[in-house]
C-alpha cells in the first residue's frame, strides 16, 4: 500500500470503531418534544437521544468523510456538480437531517472502503505496467577522452561509445564494437531465453547485459531509441479508448444528472400527494446512494488498462483499448509471407542429385561455384555444405546476370544457376518438382542435379494458424512471391486463401476486397513486417507488426506490435483481448442489472440505506475484483 492508502485505511478503522462505540452508548429516556424538532418523524429515534447522540455521530462522519465533502464543494465551485462526491454528500447529509445517523456514517464509511479497494486495484494494475517501465535505464556509461563517465542517457549523442557492464541495462540502441555477451530480452519480447551478441551485433535499449563487458557505438538518441518508443506507446495507450469505455463516459455524463432529477421528483411529488415528507425524502436519499455509477466508471477502464498491461508484459504492445476490442472481434487474419510466416532466411530445403552423383558432390560443386558471391542463395549453399571452401580452389568466376555463375573449381568448369543458364550452355536439366528457388548445377558439361532453396517457416507458424482456424477465424496470405511458392507455403500451413505475385498496390486492392466481405460487426487484422507493408497495415481494422524487437517502422505503422516476431503471440493477443472484452461485458451487465433492481426497490421503499450501500460499494468491489482478473493473464 502507498502512504495515502495506509492513511485511508487508518481513517476507516478509526471511523468504524467510533461508529460502533457511539452506537453502543446506553439509551437515556428523555422527553420526545424538543423545540428544535417540533414534529416527530415516523420511524425516527427518540428526540432526547438524538439531542445527546447526534454530535457524537458527527465525529466518525467527519473523520471518514471530510475529503468527500471537500471534493464536492471544490467540484461545485468549478462547475462539476454531478459526480459521485456530490451524490454521497447529498445522501448522507440528508440522512443526518432525518436522524438516520448510523446509516449516514455507514454509507460514507463503506463508500471509502470501496474507494480504497479501487485505489489498491488500480495501483496493482499500474505496478504491472511499471514492471515494463522499469526497462528505462537510469544512466549510461559513456567513454570520453579515455575516461568512463556516468551520464543521463539523454546526454549521449549518436556515434559516442558506451560501456555496458554485466548486469546493467542497455541504455541506448547501438552496435557492438568490442566484446561479446548474452542479453536478457524479456523486457522487450516477454521471453526469458537469452540472445547472444558479438562484434557487429545490434544492441537494443531496455535489454539487460548478462555476462560479458560490451562496448558499443550508439546509433540513436535516447528519445528515438527502442525503449523510449515503447514507453511512450504504453503510456499513451489509455488515450485511445474502446467503444465500451467511451460508452461508459457518455453514459455517466447523462446518467448522474438524470438520477439526481429522478431522486428530487421522488422526494417532492409523492410527498405533495401523501404529505409524508420524511418517508419519501428518505427513499430519495436511498435512491441517490444506489444510483452512483462507480462500478462502471471504475471497472471498465481498469479492465482495458489491465489488458494492455498484461499483453505488454508478454511482449505484445497494444496502442489502445480500442485495438483490444477490435482484436476480440477479429474474424479474418491476413498474413504477409516473408518475415511473418517465414523466417526471411534462405536455406537449402532439398537436394536432387542426378543418377551417379552424391548429394555431397552436388552441394560441394554448387558451394565452390558460389564461393565469392554475397547473394543470400550463395550463402545458403555454403552454410548447407557445413565447411569452409578454400578460396584458392576457385578461379575465373563469371557472374552471368539473370542466369547464375560460372567458375573454375579445382580446374573444372562448374555452372550454378537457373534453367536458362543450363540451356545456354547446352546442358539438359532435369525437373526438380519442388517449390522454391532452384539452382541447377553442372560440371564440365555434365548435369549434376539441382538444389532447392526456400524460405523456412517460422517454428510456431503452423500451430498459430491451426489455433486461429480452430477459433473459426479465416486465414489469408498476400505475398509478392511466385504462385508456386505462395501456394506451397499456404499448403504447408493450411491457409484458407492465398494471393501471390502482388505488388504493394495490389495488396491494398486485395485487402479492400477482403474488407468488403467481412461482417459489419467483425474485424480484419493484417499481420506484416511493418516496413514494406505500411499501406495495408494502416488500411486494416487492426494492423499487427512483427516488431523485430523494436523496428521503428513497425512501432509507428501498426496498432499492435509483436516484439519478438513470433506468430504464436498473435493468438495470445487475441485470447487476452477476448478475455478483456468478456470481463467488460460481465461488469456492464452485472452493474446495470443490480443497479436497476435496487433503484426500483429503493423507490418502492423495499430496501434500506444499507442495501443502497451494497448496490453501490458492493457492486463496485465485485466489478473491480472481476476486472483485476486481467492482471493475471497467463
Amino acid at each position: 500500500m502507498t502512504r495515502k492508502q495506509k492513511k485511508t485505511l487508518i481513517r476507516i478503522i478509526v471511523a468504524a470503531a467510533l461508529l460502533i462505540a457511539v452506537s453502543l452508548l446506553p439509551d437515556i429516556p428523555m422527553h420526545r418534544h424538543i423545540p428544535l424538532l417540533t414534529e416527530p418523524v415516523e420511524g425516527a429515534p427518540d428526540y432526547g437521544l438524538v439531542l445527546l447522540k447526534w454530535p457524537l455521530y458527527l465525529i466518525p462522519y467527519f473523520v471518514i468523510g471530510w475529503d468527500i465533502l471537500w471534493k464536492a464543494v471544490r467540484n461545485i465551485s468549478r462547475g462539476q456538480v454531478f459526480d459521485e462526491n456530490f451524490l454521497m454528500c447529498v445522501a448522507t447529509i440528508g440522512a443526518l437531517v432525518l436522524g438516520e445517523y448510523s446509516e449516514a456514517v455507514g454509507v460514507m464509511l463503506f463508500y471509502q472502503v470501496g474507494e480504497l479497494f479501487q485505489s489498491v486495484a488500480v495501483g496493482k494494475s499500474r505496478r504491472s505496467i511499471a514492471q515494463l517501465m522499469d526497462i528505462r535505464p537510469d544512466s549510461a556509461n559513456v567513454e570520453r577522452d579515455g575516461q568512463i563517465l556516468e551520464v543521463d542517457p539523454d546526454e549521449v549523442a549518436v556515434g559516442e561509445t558506451i560501456v555496458v557492464r554485466p548486469g546493467e541495462k542497455i541504455p541506448l540502441d547501438g552496435v557492438v564494437i568490442e566484446g561479446s555477451s548474452s542479453l536478457n530480452t524479456a523486457a522487450l519480447t516477454g521471453e526469458s531465453a537469452p540472445r547472444d551478441v558479438g562484434v557487429g551485433g545490434e544492441l537494443l535499449s531496455g535489454c539487460v547485459n548478462l555476462t560479458g563487458l560490451l562496448k558499443a557505438r550508439t546509433t540513436k538518441e535516447f528519445g528515438q531509441s527502442t525503449v523510449a518508443k515503447i514507453l511512450d506507446l504504453v503510456e499513451n495507450a489509455s488515450a485511445k479508448k474502446a467503444k465500451a469505455e467511451n460508452f461508459i463516459t457518455k453514459f455517466a455524463r447523462y446518467y448522474t444528472p438524470a438520477v439526481v432529477c429522478s431522486a428530487l421528483a421522488l422526494a417532492v411529488i409523492p410527498s405533495l400527494v401523501t404529505g409524508e415528507w420524511g418517508v419519501w425524502v428518505h427513499r430519495a436519499l436511498t435512491f441517490l446512494v444506489i444510483s452512483c455509477p462507480c462500478a462502471l466508471v471504475i471497472s471498465i477502464p481498469l479492465s482495458f488498462f489491465g489488458g494492455i498491461g498484461g499483453a505488454s508484459a508478454q511482449g505484445i504492445l497494444v496502442k489502445g483499448g480500442n485495438y483490444l476490442e477490435l482484436l476480440a472481434k477479429t474474424e479474418t487474419v491476413v498474413f504477409d509471407k516473408t518475415g511473418t510466416l517465414t523466417q526471411g532466411v534462405f536455406e537449402v530445403s532439398s537436394l536432387n542429385p542426378a543418377p551417379g552423383v552424391t548429394e555431397h558432390d552436388l552441394l560441394e560443386a554448387a558451394a565452390l561455384a558460389e564461393r565469392h558471391s554475397g547473394h543470400p542463395i550463395a550463402q545458403s549453399l555454403r552454410r548447407a555444405l557445413g565447411a569452409d571452401v578454400d578460396p584458392s580452389r576457385v578461379t575465373d568466376v563469371q557472374e552471368i546476370p539473370g542466369h547464375g555463375v560460372s567458375a573454375l573449381a579445382d580446374g573444372k568448369r562448374v555452372l550454378a544457376g537457373n534453367e536458362k543458364l543450363m540451356k545456354r550452355e547446352g546442358v539438359r536439366p532435369l525437373p526438380c518438382g519442388a517449390a522454391g528457388t532452384i539452382v541447377h548445377v553442372a560440371r564440365e558439361g555434365r548435369y549434376l542435379g539441382c538444389a532447392v532453396i526456400s524460405d523456412q517457416l517460422k517454428p510456431t507458424a503452423p500451430a498459430a494458424v491451426k489455433a486461429l482456424k480452430a477459433q473459426g477465424i479465416r486465414t489469408v496470405m498476400l505475398t509478392g512471391d511466385s504462385e508456386t511458392v505462395g501456394r506451397a507455403v499456404a499448403g504447408q500451413l493450411g491457409l484458407d486463401e492465398v494471393h501471390a505475385q502482388l505488388l504493394p498496390g495490389d495488396k491494398v486492392d486485395r485487402l479492400e476486397d477482403l474488407l468488403s466481405r467481412k461482417s459489419a460487426k467483425g474485424a480484419l487484422a493484417y499481420v506484416g513486417d511493418g516496413v514494406n507493408d505500411a499501406p495495408v497495415l494502416s488500411r486494416a481494422d487492426v494492423g499487427i507488426a512483427m516488431g523485430a524487437m523494436g523496428s521503428d517502422a513497425a512501432i509507428e505503422a501498426a496498432d499492435v506490435v509483436l516484439m519478438d516476431d513470433d506468430p504464436a503471440k498473435l493468438v495470445r493477443a487475441m485470447d487476452i483481448a477476448r478475455k478483456c472484452l468478456r470481463i467488460v461485458k460481465e461488469n456492464i451487465a452485472f452493474a446495470l442489472g443490480v443497479k436497476a433492481l435496487f433503484l426500483i426497490l429503493g423507490a418502492l421503499g423495499r430496501t434500506t440505506m444499507w442495501g443502497a450501500v451494497f448496490s453501490d460499494v458492493g457492486v463496485a468491489v465485485i466489478a473491480i475484483l472481476n476486472a483485476t482478473r486481467m492482471l493475471k493473464t497467463k
